[in-house]
């Protein structure tokens, strides 16, 4: 048996993570995008409906919660989303090279901060028991910037690193074009 090579068997898990990552990675940053625009979209609606139109914060839910009301107060959805973009941005980030990988890591680490948040109002709302006597479920920066803004802080200090990531991932120099496992750079003249 001896000079006999042993193949080690991937997991479907692996193959995935790999292929997300190399030959999937432009179509899976796509999808992640998408889902991440829309929910801005929803924050910016909500800031509209408050700063512009001057709605009680409590009629102000964005779109999809002027039909579905209780999507506005579900913590559980709201931690299922911050999961998702921590889990996105961990997952998509060995697709990265370079300066890319940099601000990809940078998203990722503010994210993780912001998954934090969501899991301490998580806890609040299922235990039902709030953080310093606060009558609602409450975050610990919450304690200093109200809800609304505080959200639209949070997505907006995860989303610029991202974005120019994103942006060095899709425009690399030549030494990080040779790093590229994926399809995603934009071929210059």
């Amino acid at each position: 048996m001896s000079g006999q090579v042993c193949e080690v068997p991937t997991s479907r898990f692996s193959r995935f993570m790999t292929s997300i990552n190399t030959s999937k990675h432009e179509l899976a940053l796509r999808l992640y995008m998408v889902i991440v625009l829309a929910h801005w979209g929803e924050h910016l609606v909500q800031a509209f409906q408050i700063y512009v139109m001057k709605w009680p914060r409590p009629e102000s839910r964005g779109i999809l919660g002027q039909f579905f009301p209780w999507l506005i107060s579900s913590e559980s959805l709201h931690y299922a989303y911050a999961l998702f973009m921590l889990a996105g941005l961990w997952m998509l980030k060995s697709g990265f090279y370079g300066r890319s990988k940099t601000w990809w890591n940078i998203s990722l680490a503010l994210q993780f901060w912001h998954h934090i948040e969501h899991f301490l109002l998580q806890m609040q709302a299922l235990t039902e028991k709030n953080l310093f006597g606060s009558p609602v479920p409450v975050s610990l920066l919450q304690l200093v910037v109200p809800r609304v803004e505080l959200h639209l802080f949070y997505n907006t200090v995860v989303f610029i690193p991202m974005v120019i990531g994103m942006y060095y991932h899709l425009f690399p120099t030549t030494d990080e074009m040779s790093q590229h496992q994926c399809p995603c750079a934009v071929k210059t003249a």
